[in-house]
This record gives structure tokens, C-alpha cells and sequence, in this order.
């Protein structure tokens, strides 16, 4: 994972996000796994002195992580509050990272929150109404819907966030300036790295092979290599071994391509 110090904007993301935390408009990032999403978005809070509240979505995340739950302690019942309810009250960054590997009933309770009144009903407190403090800011995430585990969202969710941005994969020279950060010296072999994930993330998009490698694969090449590890071997430890996953067949296509690139 890239750190916030390192981020380099390359596409004018801090603008975007800028321009609707001014107009007090959400934001839903779009993009495949990899590509700084939450780096992005960490330092942009980080840039701006605002506080940043996160969850990140899965089959298991529950309303009570959002709303919170009732507690029990000395005999006395309070209820302590989730992410959402938080957030909302201190006025703070919500982050939602990759909203669509959310269930239908979580969905729900997020969409109540977000339409244009920003409030909520907390039927788990006695009916508390809870209303967003001035200055709260939602930024959400998802992947494609190639990836596993997520799904559609609704439109009326979808509509909550009028501002969409796109991160992809940078261009290889943003790459090659990125991964150079965490690596002192073998600018050639990265530069072949980086055009092996390139064409890994070209086959995987026509769904010729079955996984597309991140920023953060290109970045581990170089540090294996700043390691002492010979190139070829690093190309096959980091971007090939993985697709033994799907079988020799799909392991075969990508060491081909390897040895192609870097000799056997």
C-alpha cells in the first residue's frame, strides 16, 4: 500500500474532491483493486484536517457496525454508537470502502442517511433522530463487478452520490515515478516489471486471464529486487506464482509471457 506521503495525483483526483467537499457533494470513487482508492482518499483528509472515519464493507459487516447496538454494563442499558452515527454527530469524513460488498439490509440503513435530509432514525436507541452535523463528507469506493463478492447497487444509492470519480491504473511513466519511491536503483528491470503488469492487466480485462496485478505487486517487484533477488525469479514470485490459483493452464500463460520477457 502506497503511504499518503508518497501519493502522486496524476489525474487531478484532490481537485475533484475539492470542488464537491465545497458544494457539499458525495463522492463514489470507481476503480479495479490496487489503484490507491484509500490512499487517495486518507490523504486527502489528511490534507484538508479532517477527521476520517472508515469502515470497509463485506458480507460480514453488519447495520450494527453503521448504527451501533445496545450495551449492557452494571446492569445498566446504553447503547454505543457506530461508524455512521459517529460521524454524522462529529460532523467528520465517512469513508466507505467498497460499498458494493455490502448485504441489501446494510444498504438500507445507508440510504437513509445519505438522501438530501441526512438524517437518520435509530429504532435501536428509542427512536433518536439523528441529524448530520454541517461539514460531514462521504466519500464511497467500488470495484467492478468483475471482482468477486460485490454486486449492483441500487440506483437510489447511486443517486446519493451525484460526483464519480474514476482511478485506474496510472500510465507507466506515473507508475514508474510511484514504484521508484520505494526503490533506489534498477530502473530497467522495473520498467520491464511494469510493462509485465500492464499486459497481465490487458489480458485479465478481456477476461483472457483471470487476475489483474495492482500498484502494489509492481511496487514489491522492485523491493524484491532491491533485496538481492535475481529478476527473473522476482517476476515469477510476485506475477506469476498467484495464477497457480486457476491451475497450471493459467500459471503456464503468464510464465510464457515471463520468459518471454525476462529469458528462462
Amino acid at each position: 500500500m502506497l503511504t499518503e506521503s508518497l501519493y502522486i495525483d496524476w489525474n487531478n483526483s484532490f481537485e475533484v474532491l475539492d470542488k464537491a467537499f465545497t458544494a457539499d457533494l458525495f463522492v463514489l470513487i470507481i476503480g479495479p483493486k490496487g489503484t490507491g482508492k484509500t490512499t487517495l482518499v486518507r490523504e486527502f483528509a489528511a490534507r484538508k484536517g479532517i477527521k476520517l472515519e472508515s469502515i470497509n464493507f463485506s458480507l460480514r459487516t453488519r447495520e450494527s457496525h453503521l448504527v451501533g447496538a445496545k450495551t449492557m454494563e452494571n446492569g445498566a442499558i446504553g447503547f454505543e454508537q457506530g461508524i455512521l452515527v459517529k460521524s454524522m454527530k462529529e460532523g467528520d469524513m465517512l469513508y466507505l470502502d467498497e460499498i458494493n460488498s455490502a448485504e441489501a439490509d446494510v444498504l438500507l440503513r445507508l440510504d437513509e442517511a445519505l438522501d438530501d435530509r441526512r438524517q437518520i432514525v435509530l429504532k435501536e436507541s428509542g427512536g433518536e433522530l439523528i441529524k448530520a452535523t454541517k461539514g460531514w463528507f462521504v466519500v464511497a469506493t467500488i470495484n467492478p463487478l468483475s471482482h468477486v463478492g460485490t454486486k449492483e447497487l441500487p440506483p437510489q444509492l447511486l443517486s446519493r452520490f451525484p460526483i464519480r470519480l474514476r482511478l485506474d491504473y496510472p500510465p507507466e511513466d506515473i507508475e514508474f515515478q510511484i514504484v521508484k519511491q520505494y526503490s533506489s536503483s534498477h530502473e530497467k528491470e522495473i520498467l520491464q516489471g511494469i510493462k509485465l503488469a500492464n499486459i497481465l492487466r490487458q489480458a485479465a480485462a478481456v477476461e483472457e486471464l483471470y487476475y489483474s496485478p495492482s500498484l502494489r505487486e509492481t511496487i514489491a517487484f522492485a523491493k524484491i529486487l532491491d533485496s538481492g533477488m535475481k529478476t527473473r525469479q522476482a517476476a515469477e514470485v510476485v506475477f506469476a506464482n498467484i495464477y497457480l490459483q486457476w491451475g497450471s493452464v493459467e500459471f503456464q500463460k503468464v510464465n510464457d509471457i515471463i520468459t518471454s520477457m525476462f529469458g528462462s
